[in-house]
């Protein structure tokens, strides 16, 4: 009888001790940026009304493009604006600007990161194509990490999809 509560008492020591040490699922970080949205793709009446408007982080000779959402190409806005800051820019040639790329709060860091490299890029490459000199212009990405709008609506981030102009 002793031994067959030893084995009993052996048998549920055990089991507790597979059941409270049993591992936790791991959670991942999604890779593709998350979207809440689900309407269709914005039209550019979807946007902020101040498109154009000289932001904080730029400097005050510079306009502010936007980007519509997980995207890096240049909307006709966007160009009209750049070719303001060409003008700027071809008035002084002595002048050098810094192009900040940045995105809204929603995907992963590094997601955000890389896209808003490939925006400062597609602005730089945009200037150069229409006669400003490569070296006069440089890009750096702060992805999310710098937001002008503290909202969790479509308002404030489309306004936090954008490149900043930054005098050298």
């Amino acid at each position: 009888m002793k031994s067959w509560m030893t084995l009993l008492f052996v048998a549920a020591l055990m089991t507790i001790m597979v059941v409270g040490c049993a591992k936790k699922p791991k959670v991942e970080a999604p890779t593709k940026p998350i979207t809440t949205e689900t309407k269709p793709p914005e039209k550019p009446s979807d946007q902020p009304t101040d498109q154009g408007k000289v932001e904080p982080g730029s400097s005050s000779k510079f306009k502010t493009i936007y980007f519509d959402f997980d995207r890096y190409n240049l909307r006709d806005d966007a160009k009209a604006d750049l070719k303001k800051n060409i003008d700027v820019m071809q008035q002084d040639e002595n002048l050098k600007m810094t192009i900040e790329g940045h995105c809204d709060e929603r995907g992963t860091v590094e997601y955000n990161l890389a896209l808003g490299e490939r925006r400062a890029k597609s602005a730089r490459d945009y200037m150069v194509n229409m006669g400003v000199k490569a070296n006069r212009v440089s890009t750096i990405s702060y992805g999310k990490e710098r937001p002008i709008a503290f909202g969790h609506d479509e308002d404030a981030w489309a306004k936090n999809r954008r490149d900043d102009f930054v005098e050298k």
